[in-house]
């Protein structure tokens, strides 16, 4: 019987990120590449005796009820299997919060997993996938990870290679913003042809392994509205630009900006210069990090 698993909850960038249209239920279609970094939160899952869930964090200002996807994601499984005993999680988070990172979904993708591993529910990851998206449409992904091609509203996913291994530097400017808003704000938007980031170019570099030319398909559609409200989002791509980055961008609907980078000793230059040194003042949170591509077992 398993009475404790230690989960690792891997956060996400968009290389490439684009909307459709909105549809009839409130939902958007997208075409987006999606790439699992090696940044994550830690899950302690505990098996109890005592029924119902408890969730501790180390963040005071995060909800332990239903209003986190963890707990919910817990709950989904044990209402759904009828499991009598009760489950605490402690639950250590590093990916930024609000930062366009699914780092709620991630973490609930885990829960699933896990909960599904303790008390042998026997699901597949597809399995977890179909239950997954019923709380949150990034979580089919989070559970599949790796490079992948996600379409619909985020749950139709392909998989593809792996893009080459570089260094990845995450940056976060101290701003938040809301999924929600961002996309009612690109939905008042008439884009243009050539504001739509070219996802087929971007997989055909990724399948021919060229780091440049992925780095050189770069676009989010949602940077036009955050980036625009947000000036600082740029002026991180710039100093990410100065320091050597192949290219930067902004992931998901933000703040989060992301560099990469071929040449380590620039990339720990430019780790230096956002954390510490002269562009400092521009983000509250920066990690070096690189891409993760390990399937779930």
């Amino acid at each position: 019987m398993i009475t404790h698993l230690r989960l690792k909850a891997y956060g996400k960038i968009n290389l490439g990120l684009d909307v459709l249209g909105r549809r009839e239920d409130g939902y958007h279609e997208v075409r987006m590449i999606m790439q699992t970094v090696r940044l994550h939160d830690s899950i302690d899952l505990y098996r109890t005796r005592e029924p119902g869930i408890r969730l501790e964090t180390n963040l005071y200002y995060l909800p332990t009820n239903e209003q986190n996807l963890a707990y919910r994601a817990a709950k989904l499984l044990m209402d759904e299997f009828g499991i009598r005993e009760g489950v605490s999680m402690h639950l250590r988070k590093f990916i930024p919060v609000s930062a366009g990172m699914a780092g709620g979904s991630t973490d609930a993708a885990s829960v699933l997993f896990g909960v599904n591993k303790m008390f042998g529910l026997g699901l597949g990851v597809r399995a977890l996938m179909e239950r997954g998206v019923t709380l949150g449409a990034d979580i089919p992904y989070c559970l599949m990870r790796g490079t992948a091609l996600s379409e619909g509203i985020g749950e139709k996913l392909t998989a593809l290679p792996p893009v080459p291994q570089c260094q990845v530097l995450i940056a976060k400017p101290g701003i938040s913003v809301s999924t929600k808003v961002v996309y009612e704000a690109l939905d008042a938007m008439e884009l243009k042809p050539e504001q739509h980031p070219d996802i087929d170019g971007m997989i055909r570099a990724i399948r021919e392994k060229d780091l440049h030319r992925v780095a050189g398909k770069f676009g989010n559609v949602l940077e036009l509205v955050t980036a625009g409200r947000y000036p600082v989002i740029g002026q991180i791509e710039q100093a990410m630009l100065e320091c050597g980055a192949e290219n930067a961008m902004m992931s998901g609907s933000g703040p989060t900006v992301f560099g990469l980078f071929t040449n380590p000793r620039a990339a720990e230059a430019a780790y230096e210069a956002l954390r510490f040194g002269k562009y400092a003042k521009l983000a509250k949170q920066v990690y070096l990090t690189g891409f993760y591509n390990v399937k779930r077992d």
